[in-house]
């Protein structure tokens, strides 16, 4: 189905016109309200559904290193193949080494299968490196792209030679260019000569990655995170920070430095979940925080990291007070904050400093937010945060702080969180709900009495999961447009909010619905991607009163299903208008601009669809996505007062936003 719309918007003067409309919104364009955070809307990213590795980290071979616990999974090898562990690296020390079959027609190598499979796209250049040592100082393997389902009579369609002329350990390169799109390609190495020969780090990236860094991220899921213009980027995520044990949650200093020395590191998700289990699933921490910090910076978005507060999941560790750590043994965890902090944004002289400037940053990355904890609840947190609270503040009083409500969005832990969080003084309290439909249709006015006097609010996870229908489709991200109004209209107090979860694999998810999906080789905007877009692109600068017969837009009663909010951009004096029409009919909607004139067309953007079931796929990317359009604008002039109007007809379930300039 094509959900292009043609619609045509009839301008009314002031006077005369408003009585004839149903819908009558009111905007004060000369009373600019609270200042609209630049980190309002941003991203979350967590390492679940291969949203890392096998996801936006560009590396293409998976257990590059060996050092999955079972060493060669990912990996088939032929001839005489031995694992040994004693290599160059300290904290990756397996290696494999090919030596010669033993008669001339076999052969000896490895094979590897990548991420379900390793995609390649059609003319573009991919980077083999290893780690590598020949016996008698000389050897040479022979690199291969291989397609396994062909009917052609080579499974190569790609291969190269590479010589190996040092006794040592060192790093060698060649690029490999592909002749076509595939899927599911795997990597194949021979071993070509007669002198056997040791790998280590056996790697694959597009040279075309995102920002063309070495290191980096693919291009289009990096572009995509871009696109949406985020203020903030949230990361490494939420529950892998805690992880199930102490053993395996996340430490951010495993994950800097040259990427051969970062340590495997077990992803709790990847036995949380039996119906959805992947005994593959690790962390290579090739994306590490460095990467992260890189990331922000080249999206333009404000790095927040989350660390642990001395804390697994509570959900996996059920309020047992002997799975966290005691106490009086929080030091070391508090110092990872301090570190970090100074990592971030200590000079080059500095210890951490200086760390961050040898991985090629000299310049501070200026990080002003640090979350410690991750969607924890009751004492067990608050008294382990207290410490953390009173370390950090002392010594880096700037930095703004942000604790956790718990997993509830209301409720009487949710009630006790932000008291605790109030009393400890954070700066901002990072509230989750994922709720169906019902939920955010009846919470339109979510934050109007918030207390203002307090911490301010990160919606720091979100998303409207429908009832029984818990993928990606149109209705559930209409009433997340919905819902959004509210908090760009208390802007005073949300701050930030951020959709989760970010990216998902086709083949390899644990949850849905996620903001991007993907395969190796495409990938697709859901929805919901274009929600947050919106929002994103159209934030403004300042929040401007709107309301229809004296209340807020906000699906109240007697509104039809309407929800809708106002601010404007002081750079250029732009008004934005954002409404939603949820109901099942079409509405008749009148914005009156009080103190605006001159305006004479809107410039508008519409989400819309008559399937809500439907959603966007790999075959179809682009079924449901915003369309340009315009609507007309007239101005009036009544008494000494200046007011421009416009009417529209906005069909049932469509979300549009007016761009309005004097």
């Amino acid at each position: 189905m094509n959900t292009k719309l043609i619609f045509a918007s009839l301008a009314l003067g002031c006077a005369s016109s408003l009585m004839a409309q149903e819908h009558v919104m009111t905007i004060e364009t000369k009373k600019a309200g609270a200042d609209i955070a630049k980190t309002m809307y941003g991203v979350f990213f967590e390492d679940i559904n291969y949203a890392a590795d096998g996801g936006l980290y560009g590396e293409l071979v998976k257990n590059r290193s060996f050092e999955f616990p079972q060493s060669l999974m990912g990996w088939q090898t032929f001839g005489n193949v031995k694992l040994k562990n004693d290599g160059p690296f300290e904290r990756c020390p397996h290696y494999v080494v090919l030596s010669d079959a033993g008669h001339k027609e076999r052969r000896t190598g490895l094979q590897n299968e990548g991420y379900f499979g390793i995609g390649v796209l059609k003319g573009e250049d991919y980077r083999f490196t290893v780690w590598a040592k020949a016996a008698n100082g000389t050897s040479k393997i022979r690199v291969q792209l291989i397609d396994q389902s062909t009917m052609e009579e080579r499974q190569d369609f790609v291969s190269s030679t590479l010589d190996i002329t040092s006794a040592d350990w060192k790093k060698y390169e060649l690029i490999l260019k592909s002749p076509k799109t595939d899927n599911n390609a795997n990597l194949r190495i021979f071993l070509d000569s007669k002198n056997a020969v040791a790998l280590e780090h056996i790697s694959l990236f597009p040279v075309n990655t995102f920002k063309n860094r070495e290191n980096g991220m693919r291009r289009d899921l990096g572009q995509a995170l871009a696109d949406v213009h985020p203020g903030v980027l949230r990361f490494p995520g939420g529950c892998i920070v805690e992880g199930e044990t102490l053993e395996n949650r996340y430490q951010w200093k495993n994950t800097i430095g040259p990427v051969e020395n970062r340590p495997l590191n077990r992803n709790r998700w990847e036995f949380t979940f039996d119906h959805r289990y992947f005994p593959d699933y690790f962390q290579s921490y090739g994306l590490g925080f460095f990467e992260y910090f890189q990331l922000a910076e080249d999206i333009g978005a404000e790095p927040l990291p989350v660390l642990n507060v001395g804390m697994v999941c509570q959900y996996q560790n059920w309020n047992d007070p002997k799975a966290h750590v005691a106490l009086d043994k929080l030091q070391p965890y508090i110092q990872d904050c301090l570190d970090l902090i100074e990592f971030a944004n200590g000079d080059t002289t500095t210890v951490w400093g200086r760390k961050r400037a040898e991985m090629g940053h000299p310049a501070p990355f200026n990080m002003k937010y640090l979350a410690v904890g991750n969607e924890q609840w009751e004492n067990l947190y608050f008294e382990r945060l207290k410490p953390f609270v009173k370390a950090i503040k002392a010594r880096y009083p700037h930095i703004q702080l942000i604790g956790t409500s718990g997993p509830d969005s209301e409720g009487e832990a949710f009630e006790h969180g932000w008291k605790a969080m109030t009393e400890l003084k954070a700066d901002l309290v990072d509230e989750h709900f994922y709720r169906n439909e019902k939920w955010f249709l009846s919470h339109g006015l979510r934050y109007e009495n918030y207390n203002r006097k307090g911490p301010k609010v990160f919606a720091g996870e979100y998303a409207c999961h429908g009832d029984g229908k818990k993928w990606n489709h149109y209705e559930t991200s209409l009433y997340e447009a919905a819902f959004m109004t509210d908090l760009e209209r208390n802007a005073d107090i949300v701050r930030m909010a951020t959709y989760a979860p970010l990216f998902a694999h086709i083949d390899g998810w644990q949850w849905r619905p996620d903001m991007m999906w993907y395969d190796n080789v495409r990938m697709f905007k859901t929805v919901s991607y274009y929600v947050q877009q919106m929002y994103a692109q159209n934030r403004g600068t300042n929040v401007l009163p709107l309301l229809m017969n004296g209340k807020p837009v906000a699906g109240q009663e007697g509104q039809d299903g309407l929800f809708a909010s106002a601010v404007t951009d002081r750079n250029d004096g732009t008004v934005v208008v954002k409404v939603i029409n949820t109901s099942d009919k079409t509405q008749n909607v009148t914005l009156s601009l009080k103190g605006m004139k001159q305006a004479s067309q809107a410039v508008t953007t519409t989400l819309t669809c008559t399937d809500m079931d439907a959603e966007n796929t790999l075959d179809t990317p682009d079924r449901i996505v915003p369309l340009k359009g315009t609507a007309a604008v007239a101005a009036a002039q009544k008494g000494k007062t200046a007011c421009s109007t416009l009417s529209d007809t906005l069909p049932a379930k469509t979300f549009r936003v007016y761009r309005i300039k004097k």
